[in-house]
């Protein structure tokens, strides 16, 4: 398998100067310590080889070439740490080997072990490293004393090489294992997203519909005993528990709607939207644009807590429900974020919602005050992190005094495979 790593911009050393700078001073480091430490790791990787392979007729042979490997990793690591601090060069740690357990048991983990591409690749670094490592070692040393003036640009070029090497032999063995680390990592971000969602839902029906249903039994008990004596009396009371119903049964379905609206399922983002945005405090204009929609679009004009014109998506081409529901959820934060942040002088906002290729777009802007910050307190960064977990991307745009542009993308999923 051919691997090519991608350099980022902020990962590349500076200019080379031939007065010498500290990131030159740490290359020199680098490479005189490249010697001591590639005779370590070269005796390790023969001996650990050479004792495995011949003891590889025994019952022991396999499972010592297992624990050389993993031991390999920790090498590789050290060497992972020593090239971040010195080279500045960034590579992700390798996802580790799971334990007999998650593995299924003995068997399955040592071969899972034996053919680790993790641990033969640091095992070759180790070995080819010594050679190199001698050379570095020399010219380094030596230059100090007779090389100086060019030193600093042959030392730019072994410590490149040494870059190359760390991430082409240390890194992650592909693409696929960087993704499985950042699947674990969403995985964590989604859990804790579904506790808090549930205990939100917890405290707003114990603060709110509970506690209002609990006097409503109140009331109405006290009603039954005065029904005789205080006709009046009892009637009044009848009155005002009616009225605490219709309290609960208010806050029960904006429980209902922040959890998944009925009108989402319904009718779609559209009609789901254009409800959303009647609520906010500022006149917003709502433009879906998806496949399968009758008008090959809907657009709705809210304004002062009246919705129009949005006409119901087609069932097919609208994307899936999860999907479909977490779009809801972004546009109705957001939303809530103009309600709270843009300001006295925010004269409308606007929301659009497209699909592009494999991705569903959405943008809501509007002209309020700006200075949006994912790390501001506006709820942002939460809202970035729900994103990320489902493989979504959000972008924020908002200088000071010239409104916001938030903009977010999620993965298409058609309806019909979910």
């Amino acid at each position: 398998m051919t691997m090519s790593h991608a350099v980022p911009d902020n990962d590349r050393p500076p200019p080379v100067r031939a007065v010498f700078s500290a990131v030159t001073w740490k290359e020199i480091a680098y490479l005189v310590s490249n010697l001591p430490l590639a005779i370590v790791g070269f005796v390790y990787a023969v001996v650990m080889v050479s004792t495995a392979g011949g003891l590889s007729v025994t019952a022991v042979g396999i499972p010592l070439l297992a624990c050389g490997l993993y031991l390999s990793r920790q090498l590789g690591r050290l060497d992972r740490a020593r090239a971040r601090g010195l080279l500045g060069v960034r590579v992700d740690e390798p996802t580790p080997i799971p334990g007999p357990k998650r593995s299924g048991g003995f068997f399955p983990w040592l071969w899972t072990s034996i053919k680790d591409p993790v641990g033969w690749r640091t095992v070759l670094y180790q070995l080819i490293r010594l050679p190199w490592g001698v050379l570095t070692f020399t010219v380094a040393l030596t230059g100090l004393f007779v090389l100086w003036p060019v030193l600093p640009y042959l030392v730019r070029l072994m410590a490149n090489v040494d870059r190359a090497m760390v991430r082409g032999l240390l890194s992650p063995s592909d693409d696929l294992e960087r993704r499985i680390a950042e699947l674990e990592s969403d995985r964590g971000v989604v859990v804790d997203t579904a506790a808090a969602d549930l205990r939100r839902i917890e405290r707003d029906l114990h603060d709110g519909a509970q506690a209002r249903l609990v006097a409503l039994a109140m009331g109405l008990g006290l009603a039954k005993e005065k029904l005789l004596e205080d006709p009046e009396g009892a009637a009044a009371m009848v009155d005002e528990a009616h009225g605490e119903v219709k309290l609960a049964l208010q806050e029960l379905r904006d429980l209902a709607r922040g959890i998944h609206p009925a009108v989402l399922t319904d009718r779609g983002l559209d009609a789901a939207l254009s409800s959303v945005a009647a609520r906010c405090v500022v006149p917003v204009k709502v433009v879906v644009d998806l496949p399968g929609d009758a008008a090959g679009g809907a657009v709705g004009d809210v304004a002062g807590g009246t919705a129009g014109g949005a006409a119901g998506d087609a069932a097919r081409g609208r994307p899936a429900e999860a999907i479909e529901g977490i779009a809801y959820f972004v546009v109705s934060e957001l939303l809530q974020n103009v309600s709270k942040h843009a300001g006295p002088g925010a004269r409308g906002a606007t929301v659009e919602v497209w699909r592009a290729g494999a991705r569903l777009m959405i943008r809501v802007s509007d002209d309020g005050r700006g200075g949006a910050s994912p790390s501001g307190g506006s709820g942002l960064a939460g809202l970035a992190e729900r994103l990320g977990a489902v493989d979504g991307v959000l972008v924020v745009d908002s200088p000071a005094g010239a409104g916001t542009v938030v903009t977010a993308e999620l993965p298409w999923r058609d309806r019909d495979r979910g």
